[in-house]
């Protein structure tokens, strides 16, 4: 592995990153104490600081280990999970998943604004790779968190609506119940491929699309 090739990514990777999963981890806890919940509040995390997010292992430890494992073919982290209280939201079902969707939701927001940022570069003639390579890193790691989160199985934020969506009754018990082996089914539908070919990929195709016809108005003014 070359060190020099790590460094240079870190360094490529590490403001969007942070942004990234302080931003969608904080927009939890804001959702949440809109609609009644201040849990998160009251532990401190309903803050854009990011030391009140990171986990040690989940996000640092991981990443660089999974990086040198494979070359980095593959990365994986995870920040610390917001505590939210769903009995105490005004209406849980319904709020609750109003509270998941707010975390993928940012994600999307600033994978525009990273788009953005591409775009001013571009438009005032700066080509310095490193910030090209910045913003463009900005997109990937924000739609592939938007996308990553909103998988339909718990512990993830997909989980979370498809929970509050669900009729009560057999089927929401059934992802009751598998919640708590949740992270490990995830890891392994990832490692088989499945989350990638059949969901990250036709979701983030969806993104970028959707993110370069939401921008195209501004790219065809600077032309």
């Amino acid at each position: 592995m070359d060190i020099s090739n790590l460094i240079q990514t870190v360094l490529i990777y590490a403001l969007p990153v942070v942004f990234a999963i302080t931003v969608h981890e904080a927009a939890h806890g804001y959702v949440a104490r809109h609609f009644g919940d201040n849990t998160a509040e009251a532990m401190g995390r309903v803050t854009l600081n990011p030391i009140k997010h990171i986990d040690p292992i989940g996000t640092i430890l991981m990443p660089l280990m999974l990086y040198f494992a494979t070359s980095g073919a593959f990365l994986f982290g995870y920040a610390k999970p917001v505590p939210v209280n769903f009995g105490r939201l005004r209406h849980p079902k319904r709020d609750m998943i109003w509270v998941a969707l707010a975390g993928p939701a940012s994600n999307f927001v600033q994978a525009i604004l990273w788009a953005l940022v591409l775009v001013g570069l571009v438009a005032a003639g700066i080509d310095e790779t490193f910030f090209i390579k910045m913003a463009q890193g900005g997109v990937l790691v924000n739609l592939v968190m938007w996308a990553f989160n909103l998988f339909p199985l718990p512990p993830l934020d997909g989980g979370r609506v498809l929970a509050g969506l669900l009729p009560n009754g057999p089927a929401q018990n059934f992802l009751a119940r598998i919640e708590p082996f949740g992270f490990f089914i995830v890891m392994g539908l990832v490692l088989a491929g499945i989350v990638s070919t059949f969901w990250l990929r036709p979701l983030m195709d969806f993104g970028y699309m959707a993110i370069n016809l939401l921008i195209s108005p501004l790219t065809a003014l600077l032309r």
